[in-house]
């Protein structure tokens, strides 16, 4: 378990003095995966930087399993680190050493003798799929595999938690598919605990459980992601799901916004419910995305038809987040 308690970390420049951070608390549950997301300088990468102990907060605390790390001293932080891996998109490897060679430095550094340095470095680039590029040397390899050896190289201390600030910046989609997916099956297969720091929202939708939103350094929102979308006042949907703006026909008589979640809802609810009601229903905006396997779809429909009124209630009641909008108003005959 990592919690966060009451964060706050500013820093000087020529305008004066930045908050980075301000008063943020949160928590992540061992073996879970939390986002956080937020626009350029809301303060995810600060927060990744003293989660990761990289950096002393001003005030507040970061608890791993219950250790208030803000009192310990250099020998025992040096030690701490050690638990946690860092990786960001700046993590550069050494040209000089292969893929391999990269992975396994840290564990030359340490000291670890040579059998056991081969069957973690081996066990790695299975894991990032990349064992037949054991012996290629960084020049050759694409900057999404790059990037995969970076997070190899931070788990190979064997760490119960990986930090990711920003992973997946400016790679092409197959580039950061392969990242989120290293990500993945580190925590499935290694149970790390994962951090994600991004503006990617795709990214945490693909692999997150948990979410938190940050904005000019504060915490505007943290909870469970699905929990979340099931809730018609969260940030959450606006940050993460597809926008639905589009503008209502005059010809209905009822406007709503509705998030689908599940097979189920996403495949077949909005016909139903149409069918059942004898209601006319169209989509004016948003669409489908998913959440890890999930099929998630948000739309703005309207409806046309005597039972509007109960046809949105229906899909409340089957599982449907429903926000009526205000109607266009109906085109007056001179």
């Amino acid at each position: 378990m990592i919690t966060v308690e009451n964060l706050s970390k500013s820093f000087w420049n020529r305008n004066g003095t930045v908050v980075a951070l301000d008063d943020v608390s949160l928590d992540l549950t061992a073996g879970g995966a939390l986002g956080v997301v937020g626009p350029a300088g809301s303060g995810k990468s600060t927060l990744a930087r003293l989660v990761s102990l990289q950096e002393r907060p001003d005030t507040g605390v970061v608890r791993l399993d219950g250790l208030n790390t803000a009192t310990l001293d250099t020998r025992r932080l040096r030690a701490t680190r050690r638990q946690i891996g860092f990786v960001t998109k700046e993590t550069q490897l050494f040209k000089q050493r292969t893929a391999a060679g990269n992975i396994a430095l840290p564990l030359e550094q340490s000291g670890v003798d040579g059998p056991l340095r081969r069957a973690r470095v081996g066990r790695l680039l299975d894991l990032i799929g990349l064992t037949d590029k054991a012996a290629t040397y960084p020049d050759d390899l694409t900057e999404g595999q790059r990037r995969r050896v970076a997070v190899a190289r931070a788990l190979v201390g064997e760490p119960a938690v990986l930090l990711a600030d920003d992973p997946t910046a400016e790679l092409d989609t197959d580039g950061a598919a392969g990242v989120l997916a290293v990500l993945d099956r580190a925590r499935a297969e290694l149970g790390v605990t994962l951090l994600l720091a991004t503006q990617d929202t795709a990214a945490v939708r693909r692999i997150c459980d948990d979410v938190a939103l940050l904005e000019a350094g504060k915490l505007i929102e943290h909870g469970n992601l699905l929990s979340l979308l099931r809730d018609p006042r969260s940030q959450a949907i606006e940050a993460l799901l597809p926008s639905v703006e589009g503008a209502a026909s005059v010809h209905q008589d009822r406007v709503a916004d509705v998030v689908l979640v599940g097979f189920a809802a996403v495949g077949a609810l909005l016909p139903e419910a149409a069918s059942r009601f004898g209601v006319q229903v169209s989509i004016i905006g948003g669409g489908l995305s998913r959440l890890g396997e999930t099929p998630v779809a948000r739309f703005r429909i309207g409806l046309r038809g005597e039972r509007a009124d109960t046809t949105l209630g229906w899909l409340g009641e089957r599982g449907a987040i429903v926000h009526q909008q205000p109607a266009a108003p109906r085109s007056v005959a001179a």
